[in-house]
């Protein structure tokens, strides 16, 4: 069995980015760490927000098992474990849904440990996982989608590129088309396909699907295109390529989309809005209005049905009139 201070192969040892406060960990853990965080860029091909989720994780982790004695990888035990998650959860007062986070990161960790011959068996096999309530997604109703996509509107005196069009088209964008708000910010410029209304997303996974887009979003990303996004380029790097550019050019970040999204929904009077939201809008008014389930999913780029099927419990007032209708003594 290699023990974890052991050298790693090349390829496996260099990290394609860096781990905040890892530096301050002994050396066999940061060997591990981003050894761990390679193989999930390359072999699975995980998207660099949830790698650094992983990466948070488990420096935090190595950490804390290293202040408490078990200086290397190979000397973690199920104990240890479970006393990590137990000082989580008071310590840091995680609630269920963080605390399993945590351990699925520690899982996917400690397996690859075994499988890389630095422990012998998986040492969260005897973990058990937090209870954990499903929590039903908050979504907008029809009205209050139109009234925060309808929102941007140029302002009285407007100088310079006419960023309410940028606006409009992404709030568009993000209801017709339930995308995420990283998956905005990826867009290329020729993504969106007018002549046949269809967008190309590139989802977790660098997997890629096709959703069909409404003629309102058609419109306003040709606005867009054609009025504002010409005068951003020129500020910038024309060769980005990039559908959504900031006010020099460059490429939008997902924090800008949450303070765009934010910002417009505050002028409207509408609280607590973020761009996610946006997506479950999306989800239950297509399930409401009987959309198949399967279908909603390939759009969403769910892996799993089952996390489509949350949706399907949202609308109480369709299932009242199912039971209306349908039950003899309702």
């Amino acid at each position: 069995m290699r023990r974890a201070s052991e050298p790693i192969p090349a390829l496996v040892a260099q990290a394609p980015f860096d781990i905040p406060g890892i530096d301050d960990l002994p050396a066999a853990y940061r060997d591990t760490l981003r050894g761990f965080l390679t193989f999930l860029r390359i072999e699975c091909g995980l998207s660099h927000n949830t790698r650094m989720a992983y990466a948070r994780d488990l420096r935090d982790l190595a950490a804390d098992l290293a202040e408490h004695g078990i200086a290397e990888p190979s000397g973690i035990h199920p104990r240890a474990l479970a006393d990590h998650l137990g000082r989580l959860a008071s310590q840091q007062s995680l609630k269920s849904p963080s605390q399993a986070r945590h351990l699925a990161s520690i899982r996917a960790y400690c397996r690859w440990l075994q499988a890389r011959g630095v422990v012998e068996e998986d040492p969260t096999d005897l973990l058990l996982r937090p209870a954990r309530w499903r929590r039903l997604p908050k979504a907008l109703s029809p009205s209050q989608v139109s009234t925060l996509v309808e929102a941007p509107h140029p302002p009285p005196h407007g100088k310079g590129p006419p960023l309410w069009l940028r606006d409009r088209a992404m709030l568009e964008l993000l209801y017709a088309c339930g995308v995420r708000a990283s998956e905005v910010c990826d867009l290329a410029d020729d993504d969106p396909v007018r002549d046949v209304a269809i967008l190309r997303v590139r989802g977790k996974g660098d997997k890629e699907r096709v959703v069909p887009m409404g003629m309102p979003a058609v419109h306003w990303i040709a606005r867009y295109r054609q009025e504002c996004r010409p005068l951003l380029v020129a500020r910038g790097n024309p060769h980005l390529g990039r559908l959504f550019l900031s006010r020099t050019g460059r490429p939008l970040e997902r924090t800008a989309v949450w303070v765009i999204v934010n910002r417009w929904a505050k002028r409207v009077g509408l609280k607590g809005i973020h761009p996610h939201m946006l997506r479950h809008s999306f989800a239950t008014h297509l399930m409401t209005g009987g959309a198949d389930l399967r279908v909603v999913q390939e759009m969403l780029g769910h892996a799993s049905i089952a996390t489509t099927e949350i949706y399907t419990h949202l609308d109480s007032n369709r299932l009242q009139d199912v039971v209306s209708k349908h039950l003899p003594l309702g």
